[in-house]
C-alpha cells in the first residue's frame, strides 16, 4: 500500500527508516518530511493544517494509511477528516487526543477514572493560582494546559519561582496554551516513558525508555523538547510494565471509550515511578521524540503492520517484539538551544558516523550540495548494544565522527543506567 506520513523531525525519519522495511510498502510520502525523510519518501509539499488538502492528496495517490508523527495534527482533528472520507490513518481523534492537547482534561480524566496521579489544581487566573501556590508551597509543578512544544512545564524548587511561572504562563509566554493553568504535587522517584499500541478496545505494551529533558550535563538548565534517551528503561521490569498497563493503560483505554472516544494510536504515558509505584505525569498520543529514536531500531516486528492494525481496530493481544539489545539517543542542537537557537551552520561526517550508529535528522535542510542546521534539535545518533553502556559508547564513537562548529550535545545521557 501507499504510506503518508506526516511530519518533519528527528521521530519521523524514525518512523520512516521503520516503516520503509516493510513487505506492506509500495510507496512512502511525506509531508512535510527532511533531507533523511528523503532518501526512503517522496517528499511533498502539503499544508497539513489545511484537512481538506490532505484528504484530496491521499485520494490521488490511492493513500492506504496515514501516519500522523507530531501532536498538533492530531489535536488538531486530522484523523477525524481523514476518517470521515474513508482514509485510514494512525492516531486518536480530536476527542482522544485532548488527553495531550489539555492537561487539566488529563488530570480530570485520572481523577474520574481512578488513574494513580499527583494532585492538582486548575486557574483561569494568576492570583487564584498563586494563592493557592502559597497554601501548597515548594516544590511544585506549574504547567501550561495546552500544547506547549514539550517547554510548558515549570518544576519550581521555590514559592517565587512557581510564582514567576504563573506570572510568565498567563502573560502569553506559551500564547494560548497558557491561558488555562495546571499546578500540581512534586513527585519523588524516578521518572520513565511507557508506550502502548491501542485499537480502541485492546492495548498491548510496546517499549519503555527514559529521556533526558533538560539542556545541561547533570540535569541542569532549563527543559527542553528532549536531550537524549536510552531504551529499554531499566525502572520499567516486567513486573512494572503489568502494573502499568493494569493501573494506567486499560483504564485509559476503558474510560476513554466510556466517554465516547475510544483511543486508538499509540498512547505514551509519562510516569513517576517510587514508593507509591506508577503515577502519572502527563499523556501524549503520539510517538516520543527523541524515545522513538530509540526504541524503533530495536523492533522486530513490522511498524507498517502493527500501524494500520491499530487504526482498523484488530490489534493482536500478542505485544510486538523487540530486541533485548538496549539503544541510546544523543541529540545534537545547535548552539543557544532551546532559548534562541544558531541557525545555518553547516553539518558534515553523517556518511562516516552512520557507520557506527543509525544517525536521524531532527532540523536540518540541504542547500545546494550542504547540509545546514535549521531548527533547535537537529540531529539524532542511537547506537545499539548490548546494555546501556556499549550502546552509549557507540553513539559517542560515532558522534566523533561529526563536524558541526554550531552544535553542541550532552555527554551523560544514560547516566541513570550508568551509575553504579
Amino acid at each position: 500500500m501507499n504510506v503518508l506520513l506526516i511530519g518533519s523531525g528527528g521521530r519521523e525519519h524514525a518512523l520512516a527508516m521503520a516503516l520503509a522495511k516493510s513487505p506492506l510498502l509500495s510507496k512512502l510520502y511525506a509531508a512535510p518530511g527532511n533531507p533523511g525523510i528523503g532518501a526512503l519518501a517522496e517528499l511533498v509539499e502539503i499544508p497539513v493544517a489545511d484537512h481538506a488538502a490532505v484528504v484530496a492528496f491521499c485520494k490521488a495517490n490511492d493513500i492506504g494509511l496515514v501516519v500522523v508523527g507530531p501532536e498538533v495534527p492530531l489535536v488538531a482533528g486530522l484523523v477525524d477528516a481523514l476518517e470521515d472520507e474513508g482514509v485510514a490513518a494512525f492516531g486518536p481523534s480530536r476527542a482522544a487526543a485532548r488527553l495531550e492537547g489539555s492537561k487539566g482534561f488529563a488530570k480530570e480524566f485520572c481523577a474520574k477514572f481512578h488513574i494513580p496521579t499527583a494532585p492538582f489544581a486548575r486557574f483561569e487566573a494568576a492570583e487564584p493560582a498563586k494563592d493557592y501556590l502559597r497554601r501548597q508551597g515548594a516544590p511544585i509543578v506549574v504547567k501550561a494546559d495546552g500544547l506547549a512544544a514539550g517547554k510548558g512545564v515549570i518544576v519550581a524548587q521555590t514559592l517565587q519561582e512557581a510564582e514567576a511561572a504563573v506570572d510568565m504562563m498567563f502573560a502569553g509566554a506559551f500564547g494560548a496554551a497558557g491561558a488555562s493553568v495546571v499546578i500540581e504535587a512534586f513527585l519523588e522517584g524516578e521518572e520513565a516513558s511507557f508506550f502502548a499500541l491501542c485499537d480502541g478496545t485492546r492495548a498491548v505494551p510496546f517499549a519503555s525508555a527514559q529521556d533526558h529533558k533538560r539542556v545541561g550535563e547533570g540535569e541542569s538548565g532549563p527543559n527542553t523538547g528532549g536531550m537524549g534517551a536510552y531504551s529499554p528503561a531499566p525502572v520499567v521490569d516486567a513486573a512494572m510494565e503489568a502494573r502499568v498497563m493494569a493501573e494506567i493503560v486499560e483504564p485509559t483505554l476503558a474510560g476513554m471509550a466510556e466517554l465516547g472516544a475510544p483511543f486508538r494510536g499509540v498512547l505514551f504515558a509519562g510516569l513517576m515511578i517510587g514508593a507509591h509505584g506508577p503515577q502519572l505525569i502527563e499523556f501524549n498520543v503520539r510517538f516520543g521524540d527523541p524515545e522513538t529514536q530509540a526504541m524503533l531500531p530495536r523492533l522486530e516486528d513490522d511498524l507498517l503492520a502493527l500501524t494500520l492494525a491499530c487504526a482498523e481496530g484488530r490489534l493482536g493481544e500478542a505485544a510486538p517484539k523487540l530486541s533485548e539489545r538496549a539503544a541510546l539517543t544523543v541529540v545534537v542542537a545547535a548552539k543557544g538551544y532551546p532559548a534562541a537557537p544558531k541557525p545555518g551552520g553547516e553539518i558534515s561526517g553523517l556518511d562516516e558516523a552512520a557507520k557506527k550508529a543509525v544517525v536521524t535528522i531532527a532540523g536540518a535542510r540541504r542547500e545546494g550540495g550542504r547540509l545546514l542546521a535549521d531548527g533547535g534539535r537537529v540531529l539524532n545518533v542511537t547506537g545499539l548494544g548490548a546494555d546501556v553502556r556499549e550502546a552509549a559508547a557507540r553513539a559517542y564513537g560515532a558522534l566523533g565522527k561529526l563536524r558541526y562548529e554550531d552544535g553542541f550535545f550532552r555527554r551523560d545521557i544514560g547516566w541513570r543506567a550508568l551509575s553504579p
